[in-house]
């Protein structure tokens, strides 16, 4: 027993203990005890110090993604290594490479037929995914959504942002920087798509509940960023009279970025941002060449429904996954500094381990 516990100021604490208190106020746990035990070997039986969880096979989970191969997800695919060394786990990353929802229904179901544990899915479309997941529970494998969702779904919650708020934002965020009476685009990758369409139609309620006072273009830009550039490139050419860009997913707005910077677009009068946290589009504010990028935590996306999964498993179902929003941030010039001089897991600029011991 610790001196502390023997003074009665802490009892003993289970690692059940801390990690539901992370499912529940994440940030508070981040800073601690928890993220220090992502730098140590864990076992399947989780040992260490009095904080064992029970001995456990070692679950595989699966995730199903849209854009597998997309710089934005790198976070999220931290945050699951992390979250599943943490709690001796394994995972698959699987899915589509282009948005193509019979690939990520067709890894659904080979996901159930091998056994997975526990599965996590983007949802991108409605109704597409519901029969799968439908299925995957009825044979007692939990289904989580993380990044992307449609209401109504089967699955056993969300982790993820607000999208249509977020979008709202963003439409808000526009107004107050472009003059009344002026024109922009607004680029999207995939339209259509569940996991950036909320955010365009966010967006644009925004703009019709000021009383319209721009004017838009809608573009689409392609699921890979050699596309996405070129379709923001093709758009400015032929609209130099505009005065802003705005896109609505990470690579879209690189590439808008990436035009402001080209052609010297701040200089006239143009304005941009978008969202996410690409180290490019972070360098791109710093230099005055984007307003703005709003943060949705990747990282969090990929390390809570691995947390989510793995309680249901342990607590044999006695612990449901619960909705986590990971919220919405405005990064600026004033702000991006934290971001630029720290390079971190957590926001996918590099893929070394936090080390507490030397922070």
């Amino acid at each position: 027993m610790s001196e502390m516990e023997d003074k009665g100021i802490i009892g003993p604490v289970s690692r059940r203990g801390l990690l539901k208190g992370a499912l529940v106020g994440g940030a508070t746990l981040v800073g601690g005890g928890l993220l220090s035990a992502c730098g140590s070997t864990t076992s399947v039986a989780a040992s260490g110090g009095g904080l064992d969880y029970p001995a456990h096979p070692k679950w595989h989970f699966v995730f199903v993604n849209h854009v597998t191969t997309n710089p934005f997800f790198v976070p999220t695919q931290y945050g699951i290594q992390d979250a599943c060394k943490l709690v001796g786990c394994t995972y698959s990353w699987t899915g589509s490479e282009t948005s193509q929802v019979s690939e990520m229904v067709n890894a659904i179901e080979t996901a159930i037929a091998s056994h997975a544990d526990g599965i996590a899915t983007s949802i991108i479309a409605p109704e597409a995914f519901n029969g799968p997941i439908q299925q995957a529970i009825a044979a007692g494998i939990p289904v989580v959504a993380y990044n992307a969702t449609v209401s109504p779904n089967p699955a056993m919650s969300y982790i993820g942002q607000d999208l249509y708020v977020a979008g709202q934002q963003m439409g808000q965020k526009i107004l107050s920087l472009v003059p009344p009476g002026s024109h922009i685009g607004l680029f999207i990758a995939t339209p259509g798509s569940a996991n950036i369409q909320p955010r365009i139609d966010g967006a644009i309620a925004a703009i019709k509940a000021a009383g319209n006072p721009i004017t838009y273009d809608v573009v689409a830009t392609g699921a890979l960023v050699s596309q996405e550039l070129s379709a923001v490139q093709s758009w400015y050419l032929g609209h130099k009279s505009a005065k802003g860009m705005f896109a609505v997913d990470a690579g879209s707005t690189q590439s808008v970025g990436q035009v402001m910077q080209q052609f010297n677009l701040p200089a006239q009068g143009w304005h941009a941002g978008g969202f996410d946290l690409l180290p490019l589009t972070l360098k791109l504010i710093n230099t005055g060449y984007l307003d703005f990028t709003i943060d949705q935590q990747p990282y969090e996306q990929g390390f809570y429904p691995v947390m989510q999964l793995y309680l249901y498993k342990l607590s044999g179902g006695l612990m449901s996954p619960d909705d986590t929003e990971t919220g919405l941030k405005f990064i600026t010039k004033k702000n991006v500094g934290l971001y630029l001089k720290t390079e971190s897991r957590f926001e996918g600029s590099t893929a070394k381990e936090l080390d507490l011991a030397n922070i």
